[in-house]
């Protein structure tokens, strides 16, 4: 499997000086949306992603029978190809990723990663969306969370 150099980074990387394992949490757990309107969930971690100017915290999508793909890194840098409606902002222990107008691809599961401390964590939740259009979908349409794989895998 092929990953983008900054997503090897990511999880290569490994900074001296931090005490404790790093707990990441997201909120809200489910956020109703329609298709053309906002959505954002917040990521907050147990201690400061923050070192030396950096915020090592990634946000991630993972679609059905896919792989995770990076969407932002170092907190609020889209990696390439990701579409400008998505974007990521804060710092320190809180984060948050936006989508400024839900489009129908943006169906799959959200989370975030710090990549701080070795080895890299994400939380034990999950975001799943689906259209409100779709017989089958939840009245929930977003659940945030992780990825369906081990994070030793991806």
């Amino acid at each position: 499997m092929k990953f983008p150099a900054q997503l090897l980074g990511l999880f290569m990387l490994w900074i001296p000086g931090s005490s404790g394992d790093i707990v990441m949490t997201q909120s809200p757990l489910s956020l109703p949306v329609t298709l053309g309107q906002p959505a954002s969930i917040s990521c907050r971690a147990s201690q400061s992603l923050l070192y030396s100017g950096t915020n090592y915290l990634s946000w991630y999508q993972q679609k059905p029978g896919q792989s995770p793909r990076l969407l932002i890194y170092w907190a609020s840098t889209r990696a390439s190809g990701v579409p400008d409606r998505f974007s990521g902002s804060g710092s320190g222990t809180d984060f948050t990723l936006t989508i400024s107008r839900v489009e129908a691809e943006d169906v799959g599961v959200y989370y975030c990663q710090q990549a701080l401390q070795s080895p890299p964590t994400v939380i034990k939740l999950r975001t799943k969306t689906c259209l409100s259009g779709d017989f089958n979908c939840p009245k929930v349409l977003l659940i945030w969370g992780a990825p369906s794989r081990s994070s030793k895998g991806v």
